[in-house]
């Protein structure tokens, strides 16, 4: 009899279930334990495969967070018309980071364990930090590509690092309190970005 893969199915369909079990088997662990106190072993049991398996994913338990923290924190992806204005972008953003609000709540409590183990392992610090410089340079190549960077108020570099942060900290503080961080505040804080430096709107 032909096994699966002799059969067509292809290869890689089997290591994705496995790195995808992992990856539950991970966020399940660290939710309830904390990144610091879950182990490769137990993920490895919650995932009902060996600890081998693991390594033949990632390289160690660093690399499993990290590839845990970039899929439970999705990126805020604004939908944007061709030709809108960048005071539209800001609109799109603010409008995006509110409807991520839904879905990213769940992984809230699991980010911040994230950012605080991060914090206390450098080796992780410095892959999150490559990540994030690698989505900056990406994200400023889009705004070049969709504005003349005299229309920005900001180099672009230093723009997708105010927009991230803003996205960011208005999202924890929506998750957090919100009561006293309402839609308007997360829009005004984006078109603040919009205005004339100095200026509000006519």
């Amino acid at each position: 009899m032909k096994s699966e893969t002799q059969r067509g199915s292809p290869k890689g369909d089997k290591r994705a279930r496995t790195r995808a079990r992992l990856l539950d088997a991970a966020l399940e662990l660290t939710r309830e334990k904390g990144f610091e106190q879950t182990t490769m072993q137990e993920i490895a049991h919650r995932a009902g495969v060996s600890t081998g398996s693991i390594y033949g994913n990632f390289r160690n338990r660093d690399e499993l967070f990290m590839a845990l923290a970039e899929r439970q924190w999705a990126p805020v992806v604004p939908e944007l018309r061709p030709g809108a204005s960048f005071a539209e972008l800001m609109d799109a953003v603010a409008a995006a980071t509110l409807a991520a609000m839904p879905h990213r709540q769940p992984a809230a409590v699991g980010a911040l364990t994230f950012r605080a183990y991060a914090l206390r392992h450098e080796d992780v610090r410095a892959r999150f930090r490559d990540v994030m410089a690698a989505g900056y340079d990406a994200g400023a190549a889009w705004l070049l590509s969709m504005f003349d960077e005299q229309d920005l108020p900001m180099p672009p570099d230093v723009l997708v690092r105010v927009i991230n942060s803003l996205v960011e900290g208005l999202t924890f503080q929506r998750i957090l309190t919100p009561e006293l961080i309402s839609d308007e505040v997360v829009y005004e804080a984006f078109r603040a970005l919009a205005r004339p430096s100095g200026g509000s709107d006519p």
